[in-house]
């Protein structure tokens, strides 16, 4: 049965540069993912160490789900697959609006 709670998921890329994110976005984008089935909330910022990515997906199922296409396209840039770690959400406010 799929799991229904909301999860947070968090990577850490070492040494991935944001021109290697946009490309994987546009590489996303061509294989029909622009808006991910499943994912509600995505930022990412560069860090000392390489690019940090969070999301707020609808449940597990959704972003594993994801997974297969994500890692053949991180693969295709470069990137190194990391370990995700991923939450169930607790709580969750977007504006004005308490989930």
């Amino acid at each position: 049965m799929e799991n229904m709670k909301k999860v947070m998921v968090q990577f850490d890329f070492p040494n991935m540069t944001s021109k290697q994110y946009d490309q994987v976005w546009q590489d996303l984008r061509a294989a029909g993912h622009e808006n991910p089935k499943g994912l509600i909330h995505h930022v990412s910022a560069q860090t000392d160490k390489g690019l940090k990515v969070v999301d707020v997906w609808e449940n597990a199922d959704k972003f594993n789900e994801f997974g297969q296409t994500l890692m053949p396209i991180l693969a295709k840039n470069g990137i190194t697959p990391t370990q995700p770690i991923v939450s169930p959400l607790h709580y969750e406010y977007s504006g004005n609006q308490v989930h």
